[in-house]
């Protein structure tokens, strides 16, 4: 029988970091690392490019897909870590019906920061433009057993620790020692 896999859904919006986190896991802690920015139909990215900010309608083949790959990972037991905005609710259910033990992460930070993050980001079909649209549909979460609510200015190490303390899995370097009798 395959063990349940740590599925995680790194998510918030542009600049806040969720790729630099999900790369970080992947890294350092063994998480298959998919970018949701990698999955989109191209219509979507034209739309994008130019500025138009996406709906519902344009995000559920995407978020389908997604959820797809979500479950397969976790049927074969694979730990794997999702950067994906994730902004509404209604998309984060159609996420975790892949899994029923996905952890949410939210990168959270200061609107100028993640816009002059945006800024100075090269090669992006996101523009900054588009921040204000996606910081007014952003669902806050409620903290809670599946949900992780971070401050994405911490460095990246103390993020990784935060989610890996969440998941309950063991930090390289820090050795548990033994109970003694």
């Amino acid at each position: 029988m395959v063990q349940p896999a740590a599925i995680v859904v790194v998510m918030g919006v542009s600049g806040s970091g969720k790729t630099t986190l999900g790369l970080a896991l992947a890294e350092r802690h063994g998480f298959h690392f998919l970018d949701a920015d990698d999955f989109h139909p191209p219509e979507n990215v034209a739309k994008m490019r130019v500025g138009i900010a996406l709906d519902d309608a344009d995000r559920a083949p995407w978020l389908a897909r997604l959820a797809a790959l979500l479950k397969d990972a976790a049927g074969r037991g694979e730990p794997t870590v999702l950067a994906c905005s994730a902004l509404k609710v209604s998309y984060r259910a159609i996420l975790a019906a892949a899994s029923p033990d996905m952890l949410f992460v939210l990168l959270q930070g200061d609107p100028a920061i993640l816009a002059a993050r945006l800024g100075a980001r090269r090669g992006h079909y996101m523009p900054p433009s588009l921040l204000a649209s996606q910081l007014a549909t952003l669902e806050i979460p409620v903290p809670g057993q599946a949900t992780l609510i971070l401050d994405c200015q911490q460095p990246v190490t103390e993020l990784c620790e935060a989610v890996v303390a969440r998941l309950g899995l063991p930090v390289p370097g820090v050795e548990i020692s033994p109970v003694q009798a």
